[in-house]
């Protein structure tokens, strides 16, 4: 992390103050230390799904983007809404291929 900025700027507003207390305990639910909260908290979104073959792996891949993230964040990894083609295929809203962007 710099030392001559604090890359914490969305971070602070939801982990300090007397009132953020409530929003701590719940970090620290999940695993965070005190130094966990002098980090930028970085979001790591996953579109991982057991729905379907095309993103059954990207759990694999989030972790292994925390992982590189800890090197100077608080990584969280959080999941996106995925589809697929396969589930919606034959579906009156996808008469052809569905359109995903990717």
């Amino acid at each position: 992390m710099s030392k001559d900025k604090d890359l914490r700027i969305r971070s602070r507003i939801i982990s300090e103050s007397p009132n953020r207390a409530p929003n701590r305990a719940m970090l620290r639910a999940v695993g965070f230390k005190d130094e966990d909260f002098k980090k930028p908290m970085i979001g790591v979104a996953s579109a991982w799904s057991e729905v379907t073959p095309c993103n059954v792996h990207l759990d694999k891949l989030a972790i292994s983007a925390k992982s590189g993230a800890e090197n100077g964040g608080a990584p969280l990894i959080f999941n996106t809404i995925t589809t697929s083609d396969g589930i919606g295929m034959g579906h009156e809203a996808c008469s052809s291929p569905c359109q995903v962007v990717r």
